[in-house]
């Protein structure tokens, strides 16, 4: 049972006040560090997950551990496709990691399954996640399929920005490029050029955003 101290009225505003009574029964709050995995590739799950506060990176991973990133998942949001999987008992075909401190509502599976045919804002809640989360990936895809590095780079650091909250990002040039399917050295290069062209200062251990 959840604290009734959580707000997950306004957190979740479209849910209709029964199913609000449901997941205050059913679920368990619990928070994660930065960089702690939730779902890995091939994982089956007994419990589905929303993210109560902070903030969650869905990406596909090879054998290799390349990635590629897929959406993030912000505060009042839900990963539909993991939602899909653990109600049809298949395995998770993505990997779900906090990139900060992170709480998250836990479900039970048996409880989530049976508000499809009870609760029609839960129908609408998850259809929505899996539309804007398609959009957002198709997105991401684009920038895959026609755009140059240099601008696949601009558009990761800004959208980075968007989703951290700050202009001021922790991250590595090893990071970035693994998340762009690139090379450190390429990428440190397109760093360097959009750094000389005035729209990022490099300092040691992070990248602060001037106008992208």
């Amino acid at each position: 049972m959840l604290d009734p101290a959580l707000d997950i009225v306004h957190t979740f505003p479209n849910l209709e006040p029964l199913l609000v009574t449901e997941i205050q029964k059913a679920g368990t709050l619990r928070q994660v560090e930065e960089g702690e995995v939730l779902v890995r590739t091939g994982q089956f799950m007994n419990s589905t997950l929303l993210v109560y506060s902070g903030l969650v990176k869905i990406y596909r991973e090879d054998n290799e551990g390349n990635e590629f990133f897929m959406y993030y998942l912000h505060s009042g949001q839900a990963c539909a496709l993991t939602i899909n999987c653990a109600v049809r008992q298949q395995s998770s075909p993505v990997v779900a990691r906090a990139v900060q401190a992170t709480q998250l509502i836990v479900l039970p599976v048996s409880e989530v399954d049976q508000w499809f045919s009870r609760f029609k804002s839960w129908n609408n809640f998850v259809l929505d996640n899996y539309r804007e989360r398609y959009m957002e990936l198709l997105q991401t895809l684009d920038h895959v399929a026609f755009r140059n590095m240099d601008e696949r780079l601009e558009f990761y650091l800004k959208r980075h920005s968007e989703n951290m909250g700050t202009r001021d990002l922790k991250i590595t040039h090893q990071e970035i490029a693994n998340e762009l399917n690139s090379s450190r050295e390429v990428i440190s290069r397109l760093l360097k050029k959009l750094a000389d062209d005035g729209k990022i200062v490099l300092h040691r251990y992070h990248i602060e955003i001037l106008d992208l």
